[in-house]
């Protein structure tokens, strides 16, 4: 068995099928849920941006309060809260470079993913440590 099949096994053998279910009936569920809200808000641009992010974060942080608790559950969303609010100086800066600028989209989105990261561990430094 090469290492990469011996981490995958390892990290299954102690998640029970009830749980490995639950995660995909939760998960189905959240998602098409936000998907169909997606699909009754006009534009229909907005029907991938609902059915992404928040559903996934949503049924993430659901699990995790069955699993591990409520404390813990709201220290993942803390975390999940701090890392959108960078995604939204990293996207404004990107849409910013590339309409006003006009500059080349991989090279503006590679240089600004370094952005939200100091702006990620910024944030967690400032009001989490």
């Amino acid at each position: 068995m090469a290492q990469s099949e011996k981490g995958t096994t390892a990290c299954l053998v102690g998640v029970g099928v009830k749980e490995i279910l639950l995660r995909i009936i939760v998960g189905g569920v959240v998602v098409s849920a936000f998907a169909l809200l997606g699909d009754l808000l006009k534009p229909k641009s907005f029907a991938g941006l609902f059915g992404a992010a928040p559903s996934v974060a949503l049924a993430t942080l659901a699990l995790t309060v069955m699993k591990d608790g409520k404390a813990y559950a709201s220290t993942e969303a803390r975390s999940m809260i701090l890392g959108a609010l960078a995604f939204l100086v990293y996207a404004w800066v990107v849409g910013y470079l590339l309409i006003r600028r006009r500059t080349p989209v991989f090279a503006t989105a590679s240089a600004a993913i370094t952005l939200w990261f100091a702006c990620a561990f910024g944030l967690w430094f400032v009001l989490v440590r």
